[in-house]
């Protein structure tokens, strides 16, 4: 065991909840928040009365040997300025400990605080949800709180005459028998044996400070009955929630109101924001680090240069990370950034294929316009294109992460705006060059189904042309936008070839390549059915005018004449148009 990163120890609960309270022990809300229902706390209760094991408890230790905030449940005064060891796993078990045995408050899944109360009854040694009916029946405790209340108060023998009277009034006004000597010492033991689950030993792992996170994650599965994974977010959240609490509030708040529609909040139809993409982006800006995993050195108090972890470091790196939050969850920032993209024509959640690329590019947003001070309508112009040229050709897949780290680093070496905008500037002209639009968008665009990253694209380039679903005089901007979904789409991907009418001729194989999609209305959709193209396109052709009709096939990268092509041609000549229009949007952004 000489060179083993845990210890394992068998620990009495009341003794590790005693280091919680004093803050030894950091409780952080790994699950925030307290999750449970109250009969699972009963449950646990009832099990440890039982004694039956009731799992493991993790703890990890503290690099450091001192530091500043510590934050656990309660608003108990500690002793400890800064906790010895985290909690990993367990904290539920112990937050259910802690808020029943003391009625410590916990908070709800709406952030309010409430307050467990789990009833027993001494005489039978059995646990109910507190509630109306044990509230009047004498035969309960409103909560076990009261009695380990009483047992510190050193009035356990007052607490208990004062419970058997009660009783015993009640038992005389409903014509029933006093409690007799054997029942009065039953009361007697129930309650010994309740404040006994402060003596329950639990088993623990004290994993040492020198386990990294995925050391601790593999453990963590290992001995986990339900075989859950840590993630590296889990880690970060935790040291928020001892350290700087508020921030982790401030991030949670904004993730659960950036897709709520309300007035003076961070709504978004883009994307459902996590925790995660927040760290990861303040990361980027704060410390111009690309990879997930340097979030938590960073808040654990390691200087990323020197390999050292120190307490002064942790307070430093909590003051740069939480300068570079304030700009992440500024919502000024957040909807000027929301509104670029939906100058480059992604308005919808379909359309974003990589979160990561959205994440990535608000933080070039960021850093342009504080560290290198771009004028506001510089900087979407910048950072419209990159995440045009980005998103089309799925720069951020695989390696995303090496990827950003690298950009950062560039960044961090440039002296101007001019230097920042060159930058991005030949990055866009390495990806979107003349062969890319000729021979590789093309190529990518044979391909089943209308998904993926130059789909997604080729919308986008219509909606920045302003184009018109086809055969329709409706926008596909409002089409496609979050603010026309309902029960049912405004919009369809539409067959240009019918499915039926390829089966027909012998195409099943290629009835859902890419090239034979575009944006309908879904009553046209209808409208339009199995019919083959030869026979819709002259109806709509002689009711829109030809102005009309090649207007259309323009918006849509259609050939002339399509209706009366071969499948096979058509898809050929498709490719190449709608790869000239993404090209075309690309230049007007």
């Amino acid at each position: 065991m000489g060179n083993s990163i845990y210890t394992p120890v068998t620990l009495e609960v009341g003794n590790i909840l005693k280091d919680v309270r004093s803050g030894k022990i950091g409780l952080p809300d790994l699950q925030r928040p307290f999750v449970w229902k109250n009969d699972k706390v009963r449950d646990l209760l009832d099990s440890m009365l039982r004694g039956y094991p009731i799992g493991y408890i993790m703890l990890w230790e503290s690099p450091v040997e001192e530091a500043g905030k510590t934050e656990a449940i309660g608003a108990n005064e500690k002793s400890y300025s800064s906790p010895k060891e985290l909690v990993i796993d367990g904290q539920q078990r112990l937050t259910a400990l802690l808020a029943s045995f003391y009625g410590i408050p916990v908070k709800d899944k709406s952030f309010s605080e409430r307050i467990i109360r789990v009833a027993y009854d001494p005489i039978e040694r059995q646990f109910k949800n507190a509630d109306a009916s044990t509230d009047r029946d004498p035969r309960y405790i409103s909560a076990v709180s009261e009695v380990f209340e009483a047992n510190r108060l050193n009035k356990l023998s007052k607490f208990r005459r004062e419970f058997i009277k009660d009783l015993n009034d009640s038992s005389l006004k409903k014509g029933l028998a006093e409690l007799t000597d054997e029942e009065e010492d039953r009361i007697e033991n129930g309650l010994n044996a309740l404040l006994g689950l402060e003596r329950y030993y639990l088993p623990t792992l004290n994993i040492t400070a020198n386990a990294d996170e995925e050391m601790v994650s593999d453990i963590f599965v290992r001995v986990n009955s339900q075989g859950q994974a840590l993630k590296q977010d889990d880690f970060i959240m935790t040291l928020l929630s001892v350290y700087e609490p508020e921030m982790r509030e401030r991030i949670e708040l904004f993730c659960e109101e950036s897709h709520i529609p309300a007035q003076n909040t961070s709504y978004n139809p883009l994307i459902k924001v996590s925790p995660t993409h927040l760290i990861r982006t303040t990361v980027g800006v704060g410390f111009k680090r690309g990879r997930l995993r340097y979030a938590y050195q960073i808040l654990r108090g390691r200087d990323l240069k020197t390999k050292e972890t120190s307490a002064q470091t942790r307070e430093e790196n909590f003051e740069k990370f939480g300068k570079a939050l304030d700009h992440v969850l500024d919502l000024n920032n957040w909807h000027a950034f929301i509104n670029t993209l939906s100058e480059a024509g992604y308005i919808n959640a379909d359309q974003i294929s990589s979160s990561n690329a959205l994440f990535f590019n608000y933080a070039f947003y960021i850093i342009g316009k504080y560290e290198f001070k771009m004028e506001p309508l510089r900087i979407k112009r910048l950072v419209r294109r990159w995440y045009f040229a980005s998103a089309l050709t799925a720069y951020y897949v695989g390696s995303f992460e090496s990827d950003f780290e690298q950009q950062l680093n560039d960044i961090s070496k440039l002296s101007n705006s001019d230097e920042f905008e060159a930058y991005f500037d030949r990055s866009i002209e390495a990806l979107l060059t003349d062969d890319y639009f000729r021979i590789t968008l093309p190529a990518d665009l044979d391909a089943n189904e209308a998904t993926g990253p130059t789909w997604y694209g080729f919308v986008a380039s219509q909606i920045v042309l302003g184009a018109k679903a086809l055969f329709s005089t409706v926008p596909l901007s409002q089409l496609v936008g979050p603010y026309s979904s309902g029960t049912k789409k405004a919009v369809d991907k539409h067959h240009l070839f019918p499915d039926n009418y390829l089966k027909e001729v012998g195409h099943i194989a290629d009835r859902s390549n890419r090239a034979n999609f575009t944006y309908v209305d879904y009553q046209n959709n209808i409208y339009i059915s199995d019919d083959p193209p030869s026979e819709y396109v002259s109806k709509y052709r002689k009711d829109l005018g030809e102005d009309a009709y090649l207007k259309a096939c323009e918006e849509h990268a259609l050939p002339v004449d399509f209706e009366t092509m071969d499948y096979e041609t058509f898809l050929q000549k498709r490719r190449g148009l709608m790869s000239q229009l993404v090209k075309e949007a690309y230049e007007k952004l």
